[in-house]
């Protein structure tokens, strides 16, 4: 049985003005409700890292989400990139 396609591993990394002690939770919550596997690898003021891992539809609206973001940050951009199984 081979894997499914539609089930993506990326790591997203968000930039801006974010505080990163709201900014977090949310993030958690966010892909919580979405059903996304999540990893926060790296957080500051300035820069989140998070890996997750689902439908590439799901994740395109992870992408969404965080760049909209709840009122106190301000995300000035979110790089994606792919994982695969040997950079994981």
């Amino acid at each position: 049985m081979g894997q499914d396609i539609s089930h993506l591993q990326e790591r997203m990394t968000i930039v801006g003005d974010l505080d990163a002690a709201s900014f977090v939770p949310w993030i958690r919550r966010h892909a919580a409700k979405l059903g996304l596997s999540h990893h926060i690898s790296h957080t500051s003021s300035m820069r989140i890292e998070v890996e997750v891992s689902g439908p590439g539809d799901l994740i395109d609206m992870m992408e969404v989400g965080c760049s909209l973001g709840p009122i106190d940050v301000w995300v000035e951009s979110i790089e994606r990139t792919a994982i695969t199984r040997g950079t994981a």
